[in-house]
């Protein structure tokens, strides 16, 4: 199983690298995958000669640096944040079934981007569209955890059940502002709900690569807690688990992920289905394993998620949302088949 989990780890990161260099050699302005990564080295390695010997346009080292690369990069930190907090949340709530937008967070997150997109910045106190969804992201969550408490303890049911009530309400909220706002708005509104990573710059890259770090950080140290509660809570329980103290750090974690990611790249769903899942088939269930292996076919799989939506209907860009339901839709009813879910 070791030799297999090195396998797929490092064809993952050939087809990570791969991405990257197709994805930001590919555009109005082609470059070949060589110049690209000559492009990207000169940036990050000082006084490489290719920089400075006119072999590479300063129209071809911005298309790559300052408008492709952030964008590929973008799309691999969040598919790897949010294939984490699905591999998080299915351990959680033990349903093999669960992803992070059943919680509500992406309907959160959208209500409040929609909201700084109607009201405008300036009546938010400057608040930007970003950091407006990250609020409602953050608050749906808190809301979702207040309602799953019970006696103390987070009812992995009542969540669930918090989480697609909450989102629906504020799905219903996010509807009628659209409705009602200025024609104007609704294509960015579109833009942000149906996902993207499009408009990407360095800047948006930080919330989704600092949520991820910290979150890999917490759960390398609760790899055997949650192979554990696999297992069920007695059991958990028995093996020395506070199994409250543990879904509440998962709770968190997820939240910050998914909150983290959405707030730049909008709602991009069935990641963190799919990835965990197609990982899981591979190298099994042990979490020492599937977590790496997850957070790097995340970053993978939305990388080529986001090189289809640029190039499958050129000129025209495809949503990335609707590339990622387009096959998530399918796998999530094979997965209910294939588990023998009632």
């Amino acid at each position: 199983m070791n030799s297999r989990f090195r396998l797929y780890s490092a064809l993952t990161l050939v087809v990570i690298l791969g991405v990257i260099l197709i994805s930001a050699a590919h555009g109005p302005l082609n470059t070949t995958p060589a110049t690209t990564a000559k492009i990207v080295l000169g940036h990050l390695l000082p006084n490489m000669p290719w920089m400075a010997d006119g072999s590479i346009t300063a129209a071809q080292d911005q298309a790559v640096w300052a408008f492709r690369l952030p964008r590929v990069v973008l799309a691999v930190l969040a598919g790897a944040a949010l294939s984490l907090a699905g591999v998080l949340l299915q351990v959680m709530v033990r349903n093999p079934l669960a992803e992070p937008y059943i919680l509500g967070i992406s309907s959160g997150a959208g209500l409040g981007a929609v909201t700084a997109i109607v009201a405008g910045s300036t009546a938010l106190a400057g608040i930007t569209l970003n950091l407006a969804a990250f609020i409602g992201a953050a608050l749906t969550i808190a809301l979702v955890y207040f309602l799953a408490l019970d006696h103390g303890r987070i009812m992995s049911a009542r969540l669930i059940l918090a989480g697609v009530a909450i989102g629906s309400f504020f799905a219903a909220l996010t509807n009628f502002l659209i409705m009602t706002t200025d024609a104007q708005n609704i294509y960015s509104i579109l833009h942000f709900m149906l996902g993207s990573v499009s408009a990407a710059q360095w800047s948006n890259t930080a919330p989704p690569a600092v949520a991820l770090l910290l979150a890999l950080i917490v759960v390398s140290t609760k790899t055997r807690a949650l192979n554990a509660l696999l297992m069920g809570d007695e059991t958990a329980t028995a093996l020395g688990v506070n199994v409250s103290t543990l879904r509440k750090v998962l709770l968190g974690v997820t939240a910050l992920l998914t909150a983290a990611t959405v707030s730049v790249a909008g709602g991009i769903g069935f990641v963190g289905l799919i990835v965990p899942h197609l990982c899981r088939m591979a190298v099994g269930a042990d979490h020492r394993r599937l977590i790496p292996l997850s957070v790097l076919g995340g970053g993978a799989f939305l990388g080529l998620c986001d090189l289809l939506a640029r190039t499958l209907a050129e000129p025209v860009e495809i949503p990335l949302g609707i590339i990622t339901a387009a096959l998530g839709a399918p796998f999530f009813l094979w997965i209910m088949r294939r588990k023998g879910i009632s």
